[in-house]
C-alpha cells in the first residue's frame, strides 16, 4: 500500500466512522472529509470543487425541484383519491398505499413520495382504526423500493449513471434500470403487503390524533396560576413572563372573567385577576412564585382538546430531514415570540426526552404537537420545515390549474432524455425553468426545494472517490473482495457486492456507498475481464436498498416516531426484504446485463 492509498483510506474510514456516529450532519462531514483531501494532496486545489459541477448534482437537484412542483400541482390529489375504497383489509390498504408511493418515487424524490403520502395513511388508518406501526414502515420501504425502477427514481441511480459516462463516455438511459427495478420493486411491494407488515409490533391503540397519546405529557407540566392585585407582573407583556422563567415556561391561555384567550399573542398585558395557565416542569416554574408575582391555584386537569377552540387550533407536524429547526430548541427559536405559537409535545421515536421541553433540541422524525391561530398554523409549519400529518393539509398546498400542466412538463422532460434527444441534466433543468416561468413553481418555491444538504455531500465526496480511483485504492478493495470471495461464480460475486452496498448504506448514506462502490464494482469487472455494467447494476441495487435501520435514509428516519418503532424493528421487515431483493436482482442482472 503506497502512502496517497493509506491517506486517502484514512480519510474514509473516519467519514465512515463520523457517519455512523452521526453527531455531525452528513454534509459538514463531507465537507471535512473533502479539505482533508485537499490540504493532504489528494485531491488537486484546483479540482476541490469540480464535483459540485457533477451532472450527478445537477441532475439530482433538478429531480428535488420537479418533485415539488408535482406536489404542488394538484395531481397528486386526484389518485390518492383511489385508496379510499382500499381501507377495507389492512392487506389492501397496505398494498394500495404502498404502491401508489412506489409509483410516485420512481419519478420523483424518495422522501417527497413519503412527504405526500405519510398524511394520507394516517388519516387512513386513524379511520379504520389501524395502529400506525402496520402502515408506515411498509411505505417507507416502498418508496424505496420505487426508486429503483428510473434512473432519476433515486441519487445511486443518479451516481451510477455518471460514472459509467466517465469511464465508457455513454451514461445509462433513462429506463435501463427498469429490467432489472421493477422485478424487485413489485417483490418487494408484494413482500411488504402481504407478509412484511405482520412482523411488526403493532401498537396498543391506533392513531388518529397524536395530541391523546401526549396527553399525560401537557397534563404532567399544565399548572393554573392568579395574578394577585399587588402582582408585580401587571402591565408586562407576556413575553417578559416567559424571558423571566428563560424562555422554558409558556402561556397556553389566559382566562380573563368568562373570556378564554388561547395562545395569547406574546405582546399581550397581564392583568390583575387574571388566570394563567402555564405549561412549564415545576424548576421551570419556580421564578414566577413568591415576591408577589402568582398565586399558584391548582394542578390543572386539562386535555389538548381544550386548547383550541374555532380561532385557534392544534396541529401534529413530524420534523422534516433537514428543517430549518433541525438542531434548534423551543427557547433558542423562541417559537411563541417570533411565530406565535406554542409547543405542547414532543414524542422521539421510542423514547421520552429526558430534558425539558423548552431545551430539547428538535431531531428529524420528532412529533410535536403545536398549538396557535389556525390561519397561521399552515404557514409557520412550512417555515419551520415540518411537515402536518394531516390529509387535509395536502389540498392547501395544491394549486389546481397547474393539475395537467406540471405532468406535462415533466413527461415531456422524461421523453426527451429516454430518447437521447438531449442529456437528462439538460433535459431537467429546462423541465425546472419552464416550471418557473409557466408559474407551476415560484423562483423561491424552487430554491428551496432544493435539498442543499444532499447537494453538499455529492460535491464533496465525488472528488474523493475519483482519489480512491487514481490512488490505486479501488483495485485493493476489488483484489480483497475477490480474495474473499475464492473462486464463487459470478452470480455470487454479484449477490456478495449487493450485499456489501447493502450493509454500507444501512450505516450510512446511499450516495456516499454508490461514490465509492461505484469505482470497486469496476475494478472487480476488470479483475475477471467481465463487462462492468451488470457489476455497476448491482450497487445500484444495494447502495439504494437501506431497510436494516432507521438511520440509513431519511424516509426511515422519518416515520419512526410517527410509527412508535424501535430501532430493532426494522430488522424484523428489514431482513427478509434485503434476502428478496438479492434473490430477484441476481437473476434480473445475469439475464439482461451478463454476456
Amino acid at each position: 500500500m503506497t502512502l496517497e492509498q493509506a491517506i486517502v483510506f484514512s480519510i474514509l474510514t473516519a467519514a465512515m466512522a463520523l457517519f455512523i456516529w452521526g453527531r455531525w450532519r452528513f454534509d459538514l462531514v463531507a465537507l471535512l472529509a473533502l479539505l482533508a483531501a485537499v490540504f493532504s494532496g489528494i485531491v488537486p486545489a484546483d479540482h476541490a470543487f469540480m464535483g459540485f459541477g457533477h451532472p450527478a448534482v445537477i441532475t439530482v437537484g433538478a429531480v428535488l425541484v420537479l418533485s415539488r412542483a408535482l406536489q404542488v400541482s394538484g395531481v397528486v390529489d386526484l389518485l390518492v383519491g383511489f385508496l379510499r375504497p382500499a381501507a377495507r383489509t389492512t392487506t389492501l390498504q397496505i398494498g394500495a398505499t404502498s404502491g401508489l408511493g412506489l409509483v410516485f418515487s420512481a419519478f420523483m424524490n424518495n422522501i417527497g413520495a413519503l412527504a405526500l403520502m405519510l398524511p394520507v395513511a394516517l388519516r387512513q388508518a386513524a379511520r379504520v382504526g389501524r395502529a400506525p406501526s402496520m402502515i408506515l414502515m411498509p411505505l417507507s420501504f416502498a418508496t424505496l423500493l420505487g426508486g429503483l425502477i428510473t434512473l432519476i427514481g433515486t441519487p445511486p441511480n443518479i451516481i451510477i449513471a455518471s460514472f459509467r459516462a466517465d469511464y465508457s463516455g455513454e451514461s445509462f438511459g433513462m429506463f435501463d434500470f427498469t429490467a432489472v427495478g421493477l422485478p424487485v420493486a413489485l417483490a418487494g411491494l408484494a413482500f411488504v403487503s402481504l407478509v412484511g407488515w405482520r412482523l411488526l409490533p403493532q401498537s396498543s391503540s391506533p392513531v388518529g390524533d397524536i395530541a391523546q397519546s401526549a396527553r399525560f405529557h401537557i397534563e404532567a407540566y399544565l399548572i393554573e396560576a392568579k395574578v394577585p392585585a399587588k402582582s408585580t407582573l401587571i402591565g408586562n407583556e407576556i413575553r417578559a413572563l416567559e424571558e423571566l422563567c428563560q424562555n422554558e415556561v409558556t402561556v397556553m391561555a389566559i382566562i380573563r372573567g368568562r373570556t378564554r384567550i388561547l395562545a395569547p399573542h406574546a405582546a399581550a398585558r397581564i392583568q390583575a385577576d387574571d388566570l394563567l395557565i402555564l405549561e412549564g416542569d415545576p424548576v421551570a416554574l419556580k421564578p414566577l412564585f413568591g415576591s408577589a408575582k402568582l398565586e399558584a391555584i391548582s394542578d390543572v386537569d386539562i386535555s389538548a382538546d381544550e386548547l383550541k377552540s374555532e380561532a385557534v387550533g392544534m396541529v401534529e407536524v413530524v420534523v422534516m430531514p433537514n428543517a430549518s429547526i433541525e438542531g434548534q430548541s423551543m427557547r433558542g427559536l423562541r417559537m411563541h415570540e417570533r411565530y406565535g405559537i406554542n409547543l405542547l409535545a414532543l414524542a422521539r421515536a421510542d423514547r421520552k426526552p429526558e430534558t425539558r421541553l423548552g431545551a430539547i433540541r428538535f431531531r428529524s422524525g420528532d412529533v410535536l404537537l403545536l398549538q396557535g391561530e389556525e390561519k397561521k398554523l399552515g404557514e409557520v409549519t412550512k417555515a419551520l420545515g415540518c411537515l402536518p400529518l394531516a390529509d387535509r393539509e395536502l389540498h392547501h398546498m395544491t394549486r389546481k390549474r397547474n393539475v395537467l400542466l406540471a405532468p406535462a412538463i415533466f413527461g415531456i422532460a422524461i421523453l426527451a432524455a429516454a430518447i437521447g434527444l438531449v442529456a437528462v441534466p439538460v433535459a431537467f433543468v429546462t423541465a425546472v425553468t419552464a416550471m418557473v416561468l409557466t408559474g407551476c413553481l415560484s423562483l423561491r418555491e424552487a430554491y428551496d426545494s432544493i435539498e442543499w444538504p444532499v447537494v453538499i455531500l455529492l460535491g464533496a465526496l465525488l472528488p474523493l472517490g475519483e482519489a480512491l480511483q487514481a490512488t490505486g485504492g479501488t483495485g485493493l478493495i476489488a483484489d480483497l473482495i475477490l480474495g474473499l470471495s475464492g473462486n464463487l461464480p459470478v452470480w455470487a460475486l454479484l449477490a456478495v457486492l449487493i450485499a456489501v452496498s447493502m450493509a454500507l448504506s444501512d450505516l450510512v448514506h446511499n450516495s456516499p456507498t454508490a461514490v465509492l462502490m461505484a469505482p470497486v464494482s469496476v475494478g472487480i469487472a476488470a479483475n475477471l475481464g467481465l463487462p462492468a455494467d451488470p457489476f455497476l447494476m448491482a450497487v445500484a441495487v444495494g447502495s439504494a436498498s437501506p431497510y436494516l435501520t432507521p438511520i440509513g435514509h431519511q424516509s426511515n428516519t422519518l416515520v419512526m416516531a410517527p410509527g412508535g418503532y424501535h430501532f430493532s424493528d426494522y430488522w424484523r421487515m428489514g431482513l427478509p426484504l434485503d434476502i428478496i431483493i438479492i434473490c430477484v436482482a441476481v437473476p434480473m442482472i445475469s439475464i439482461f446485463w451478463l454476456p
